[in-house]
């Protein structure tokens, strides 16, 4: 059985257009998944004591998450206004509420009993990264932050390093994924959306090309990847078989509304009234 904790982020994704929410986030979305693939999963957060974190609790136990190390604060669950156009999703506006948090003892104890730990750069843990390493292998979700700095501090301690190939030609790409080698990461995963993805290692490079379908929403399709393709390199499968499995997942999420399903009306005297009034919602190319 593949273990794998997730510990950092979470979100419910407010659709307005259709008046409803959804939970997210990269760290609770790959502690889905991998409970999805057939893993055993952790997820390690902090939602608030509303009906968001109401929705995440119990979609969580519904996908067979173990929330153990789940904490219910007092505060605001962390939210998201998502726009769409022509079904890729557009983020609006955001609120952290009370998802960021400081991992206790206990925390990292917890996570020696894992394979490995997914963290995300949004989760603002990158000063337990290093104590989270010792304890289990590390995957880490650099999502579209590209600064080398932050790249050197982070790669050694990485078994496996994800980065969003967006707007990058492969020439950029592949010297990302290089340094992250050269630092010490064991594997790193780009991925490009439409364009597939690539997954390197220190002497040789497999990729993929997208699964095209007609998308509904493409929010946690990147997620997806990530989660498919750590599950499968803890199972030992070939690589190129892991990419084709992952893109065929990634695709899967893209035919449904949410990154991971589950979905009730929007808490909407959660949002302060400037959010509200300042956001646009964009839905099939129209702004409404």
């Amino acid at each position: 059985m593949v273990k794998i904790a997730a510990m950092g982020d979470n979100v419910v994704d407010c659709y307005l257009a259709r008046g409803e929410m959804f939970p997210g986030g990269n760290c609770l979305n790959v502690s889905v998944y991998v409970s999805r693939f057939g893993g055993q999963s952790a997820y390690v957060g902090a939602i608030g004591k509303d009906r968001a974190g109401d929705l995440i609790h119990a979609a969580l136990a519904s996908e067979r998450v173990d929330v153990t190390r789940l904490r219910r604060l007092e505060g605001s669950t962390a939210y998201c206004l998502i726009g769409h156009r022509n079904a890729d999703r557009i983020f609006l506006a955001f609120d952290l509420g009370v998802s960021m948090f400081t991992p206790t003892q206990e925390d990292l104890d917890f996570l020696s009993g894992f394979q490995a730990v997914h963290i995300g750069q949004s989760s603002g843990l990158d000063p337990w990264v290093a104590a989270v390493s010792s304890k289990s292998l590390l995957s880490y979700d650099f999502s579209t932050r590209r600064d080398a700095g932050h790249r050197l501090e982070i790669g050694p301690h990485c078994y496996l390093a994800s980065v969003s190939g967006d707007g990058l030609d492969d020439n950029e790409l592949a010297a990302i994924a290089s340094e992250l080698l050269a630092c010490g990461s064991k594997w790193v995963l780009v991925t490009r959306g439409r364009a597939g993805a690539v997954l390197y290692s220190d002497t040789v490079s497999y990729s993929t090309p997208a699964r095209l379908v007609e998308p509904v929403d493409t929010l946690g399709a990147g997620d997806t990847f990530i989660a498919r393709t750590l599950f499968g390199l803890l199972r030992e499968e070939a690589p190129q078989d892991i990419l084709g499995h992952a893109a065929e997942a990634a695709a899967a999420t893209c035919r449904y509304y949410g990154a991971i399903g589950h979905t009730t009306a929007i808490d909407i005297g959660k949002m302060t009234p400037e959010i509200l009034r300042g956001t646009l919602h964009v839905q099939d190319g129209k702004t409404v």
